[in-house]
């Protein structure tokens, strides 16, 4: 039985950034993952300027950068209700929410998981793929027992980092219970390559009739894209056609631009989920602690789950370099910075998801209004900036009822 000061579940993103950063630090660390290769998730490939900022503080930004990191500088806000040529004169520089950061950053999936994990390798850790973990037994004393290869090994560690995902097994272990709100509507996604004509430093949302797109271009002609529909709608996209009826539904009036990526090829699989919002207000338990979507993930609409990883890295290797003691109590400063961090992300994520992925007549009145209202008072749209500039760069009252009835205009938007 080997003995380790952490066992990372999960050889994903956050457990690899977890273990490359303590083994640089000289920590014994174990990393246990399940796939022999990484897949394309369909999600987990833009980083916000804040997450960014996370990046470079734990040391990987160079890294990310020198295995194709793409930075994204402009963003935007395409909609049925606003003229194309109006919606491009508002283009926002992206440099604008982060110090020496130009904007976004995207990296693919696979190669981003891969690069951790083979960087996790080289700081000291010990890697194991295609691992199967049989228990996690937590407390005092905490072990993981796990098959590789038909042999069975018991490991122990002072401490269980849960990175192993939504199904987290270590979470499981550890008793700890999810808070879910209700799905509020479907997303999909997928890779295009061979897209050309569309400017690949510019991200861009829009939304037009029953559909909300987002597309985030990647370098070399790839583009990741996401659509956002109808709970009612599940199966809109199933079927052997369906990646090719997914992107013609990119073909919308208020983005002209968007028929480069309807014109592109699919890269990869297309998947979709019902969009919703989990938390937990104590992502640890004696012996394991859970990073990433392990400790509840935030709706997809906008985009943050590596962001919010990043700072879960590192603010974790923070309490845990050069701390003797990795008791629960020494965690709780983590708990406490990411249940607030959740909570304002949940909301900036509630009334995007109400403006963004809401369709009919008076959804279409409602961001017509926040149009018109938000050109004459900016504050309206500081929710907004907790996205790009991180959840604490917004004033704490934007995060209350009050602003999210000034956003959504419940007493302004027109009945006609």
């Amino acid at each position: 039985m080997a003995d380790y000061d952490l066992i990372a579940v999960g050889g994903g993103i956050g457990g690899s950034a977890l273990a490359t950063v303590m083994g640089r630090a000289g920590y014994s660390v174990l990393v246990l993952e399940k796939s022999e290769v990484f897949e394309d998730q369909v999600r987990g490939e833009w980083i916000a300027p804040w997450g960014v900022t996370e990046v470079r503080r734990l040391g990987l930004y160079d890294l990310l950068m020198g295995v194709g990191g793409h930075h994204l500088t402009s963003h935007t806000t395409y909609d049925e209700t606003l003229d194309p040529a109006v919606a491009e004169a508002k283009t926002l520089p992206l440099g604008i929410f982060a110090p020496d950061v130009p904007g976004p950053l995207c990296i693919g999936h696979p190669k981003h998981c891969q690069t951790l994990f083979d960087a996790a390798a080289q700081a000291g850790a010990e890697t194991v793929r295609g691992v199967d973990v049989n228990a996690v037994s937590l407390g005092a004393a905490p072990s993981v027992t796990f098959t590789e290869a038909g042999v069975t090994r018991t490991a122990r560690a002072r401490l269980v980092v849960g990175a192993d995902g939504r199904n987290s097994m270590v979470r499981d272990a550890a008793g700890v219970t999810l808070n879910a709100d209700r799905p509020h509507h479907m997303f999909a996604g997928m890779l295009v390559e061979d897209v050309t004509g569309w400017d690949e430093t510019r991200q861009a949302i829009g939304t037009e009739d029953d559909f909300a797109f987002l597309a985030f271009p990647q370098g070399d002609g790839k583009v990741r894209v996401y659509g956002s529909y109808g709970l009612g709608d599940r199966a809109r996209f199933s079927g052997p056609d369906g990646a090719r009826r997914f992107l013609e539904g990119f073909r919308v009036n208020c983005s002209p631009a968007n028929r480069h990526i309807a014109d592109g090829r699919p890269a990869g699989p297309l998947r979709s989920y019902a969009n919703n919002d989990t938390c937990t207000d104590t992502p640890f338990a004696p012996g394991a602690v859970l990073i990433g979507d392990a400790a509840g993930w935030n709706d997809p609409i906008i985009g943050l789950g590596l962001s919010i990883t990043y700072r879960d890295v590192r603010l974790l290797s923070d309490l845990l370099n050069g701390a003797d003691d990795w008791s629960p109590e020494l965690l709780a400063p983590y708990a406490e910075e990411r249940r607030e961090r959740m909570r304002r992300l949940r909301f900036v994520a509630s009334i995007q998801s109400s403006l963004d992925a809401e369709f009919g007549d008076d959804a279409r009145r409602r961001r017509r209004s926040y149009f018109e209202r938000s050109a004459s008072d900016p504050s309206l749209g500081l929710h907004a900036f907790a996205v790009m500039g991180g959840p604490e760069s917004a004033p704490r009252e934007i995060f209350t009822p009050a602003h999210r009835a000034r956003v959504l205009g419940a007493e302004t938007v027109p009945t006609t």
